[in-house]
């Protein structure tokens, strides 16, 4: 395994190993002890075969899953002997979630799919983070189609909602899962494209899980996952930010 990151750690996983039905015949581990460190500002790509473990993974990072054994820190902070409530209000400071289907609410407009963060996490929503979620729609192209609703947008639109939804609480870390899988190739090049620019001037961290290798090629590392364990692990040294 060989890599080049020159970044300060946001997140390191020691050891890591996750295993389902605990204690049941059909106890099965997923994954075998892996260990990983992502820096502030990189472009990662995670990739590798279905029932590799990269979800798995995904969702560990997340703080959507507890992993069996190993250590996480985010920032420095050791996340195994959280309790739920601590891990929630960690999740909504740390991270942001792009889904291959965007989720958004179909009785909502754009905008107020958006403040959806901050009306969670605090009960409600400020002037200035409606005007936040405003200046984030625009960054993302859609300053003429806040007051719309999903059935209103284009599939590369609704995404485009779900990325700004992602990014408006100003996380340091963005986690995409199959971003652009539910787009045509156009859209999802679109899509792919803004992603690097918002990551290129927001400084975000972003660990995109792609089938599409020519996106992932596109990164700037790529991790790949086989069997539960990291098979290649490398910087891409002729990367395309575009």
């Amino acid at each position: 395994m060989s890599t080049s990151v020159q970044h300060q750690p946001l997140i390191e996983l020691n050891g890591i190993k996750k295993s389902y039905n605990i204690g049941l015949p059909n106890e099965a581990e997923v994954l075998h002890g892996l260990s990983l460190s992502i820096g502030t500002g990189e472009f990662v790509a995670l990739i590798g075969p279905s029932g590799s473990g990269k979800s798995t993974l995904l969702n560990i990072i997340g703080l959507l899953e507890r992993m069996t054994s190993g250590s996480y820190h985010i920032q420095g902070l050791e996340t195994t002997g959280m309790d739920d409530a601590a891990l929630t209000l960690l999740r909504r400071q740390m991270l942001g979630f792009v889904f291959q289907f965007h989720h958004l609410l179909p009785a909502f407009t754009a905008l107020e799919n958006v403040t959806l963060p901050a009306l969670m996490r605090e009960g409600s929503v400020t002037p200035a983070q409606k005007e936040r979620a405003r200046a984030v729609l625009a960054a993302v192209g859609l300053e003429n189609a806040m007051h719309k609703r999903p059935s209103e947008l284009s599939g590369g639109m609704q995404q485009r909602v779900a990325i700004a939804r992602a990014l408006v609480l100003n996380p340091p870390l963005v986690l995409a899962d199959e971003p652009t899988g539910n787009l045509d190739t156009a859209s999802s090049n679109e899509v792919f494209t803004l992603l690097r620019r918002l990551h290129a001037e927001l400084n975000l961290s972003f660990i995109i899980v792609t089938h599409d290798q020519g996106l992932a090629a596109r990164c700037d590392r790529i991790i790949e996952i086989v069997d539960g364990q990291i098979k290649r692990d490398e910087a891409i040294v002729a990367k395309t930010a575009g």
